[in-house]
C-alpha cells in the first residue's frame, strides 16, 4: 500500500506549486503562488524555511553555472538569489497583458526553460507557452491556453508534454533542437479524474499527473492509460516531483484556496516504489 506523509510545518499554501529538488543542498523548493512565497524543505533534517516575494511566483529553476534561480513571476522571467533575497527582472513575455501571470515551467537537458502563462482569472484562452533560451531570448511556441500547466519532458528528451487544465487536456509535442513539432492530444481527462495539473516522469516512462479536484495523483503509461493512483487527504492537488539522492521520494503540493480541509495546502511525501530523474538546470 502506498504510504502518505504530511510534512510538518507552521503554515499551509494558498496555492502550492512547482516542487523542485536541489541536488546540491538535498532540499525541496516549491512556491505558494497566491501566498507569494518561496519555500524550502531540507530532506536531511526536515527544517522548513520560507521567503516572501513581492508578487505572484509560479516556479523556480536552478542555474548550471551560477548561484540562485531563474524564477517565473507575474511580471515575467527574473533572476532570484537567496540569503539575502534578491530579484532582478529579465524579460516580460507579455507586456501587453498585465492580467496574465506565469504558472509552471521545466528546464530541458540543453538548458532551455519551457514555461506557460495564464490569465489570473483563469477564464479566457489568453495564456501561451514559451521557450526561454540560455541567451535570454524568449520565443512563443504555442498559444490559446486558459490554464497553461505542468510541462514535463520525456526521459529520452524527444517529447514535451503540456496541459490546458481549463480544458482537461494533456498535449504533447515532438521536440528536436529546441523546435516543437505539431501538437497532439495525449490524454483527455474523464469525469471523476479531476483536472490535470503539474506533471513529472518516472524512470520507467510513466507520467505522474496531479489531479486538481480529485484528491489524487495518477500515473499514465506511455500509451496514455492510467495504471496507478495515489490517493491524498486533500482535494486540490497541484504538482509532484521526485527528490532525494535516490530520486525515490515523491513530493506533492496542494492548495488551500477556497477549501477548509485539514490538509488543504499541505506538502505531502508519498512512497510510490518508483524513481524519477534529477531536474535539469538553466544554462544561462
Amino acid at each position: 500500500m502506498t504510504r502518505v506523509r504530511v510534512i510538518d510545518r507552521a503554515r499551509r499554501d494558498q496555492l502550492g506549486e512547482g516542487p523542485l529538488w536541489s541536488p546540491g543542498t538535498n532540499s525541496l523548493f516549491w512556491v505558494d503562488i497566491l501566498g507569494r512565497r518561496l519555500n524550502r524543505l531540507s530532506l536531511d533534517g526536515g527544517a522548513v524555511e520560507e521567503w516572501a516575494v513581492p508578487e505572484m511566483i509560479g516556479w523556480v529553476i536552478e542555474r548550471r553555472e551560477r548561484p540562485g534561480f531563474i524564477a517565473g513571476l507575474q511580471s515575467g522571467f527574473a533572476e532570484l538569489l537567496l540569503e539575502p533575497l534578491r530579484i532582478e527582472p529579465i524579460a516580460d513575455p507579455e507586456p501587453d497583458m498585465p492580467g496574465n501571470r506565469m504558472n509552471d515551467a521545466k528546464a530541458d537537458a540543453d538548458g532551455r526553460i519551457w514555461a506557460g502563462t495564464m490569465p489570473v482569472t483563469a477564464d479566457r484562452p489568453d495564456g501561451a507557452f514559451y521557450r526561454f533560451d540560455p541567451d535570454r531570448s524568449v520565443t512563443r511556441v504555442d498559444s490559446g491556453y486558459r490554464i497553461a500547466n505542468g510541462p514535463a519532458i520525456a526521459p529520452e528528451g524527444d517529447w514535451i508534454y503540456h496541459t490546458d487544465s481549463g480544458l482537461g487536456l494533456i498535449y504533447r509535442f515532438p521536440i528536436a533542437d529546441g523546435a516543437l513539432g505539431q501538437r497532439e492530444l495525449f490524454v483527455e481527462f474523464e469525469s471523476g479524474w479531476g483536472t490535470p495539473d503539474g506533471m513529472t516522469f518516472d524512470s520507467d516512462g510513466g507520467l505522474w499527473v496531479a489531479c486538481w479536484g480529485a484528491s489524487r495523483v495518477l500515473r499514465f503509461s506511455p500509451d496514455g492509460r492510467p495504471d496507478e493512483a495515489v490517493e491524498l487527504p486533500a482535494s486540490q492537488i497541484t504538482s509532484c516531483a521526485f527528490a532525494g539522492h535516490g530520486l525515490d521520494r515523491m513530493f506533492v503540493t496542494s492548495a488551500a484556496d477556497g477549501v477548509t480541509e485539514e490538509h488543504g495546502g499541505a506538502l505531502f511525501e508519498v512512497e510510490t516504489g518508483r524513481r524519477g530523474f534529477a531536474p535539469c538546470k538553466y544554462a544561462g
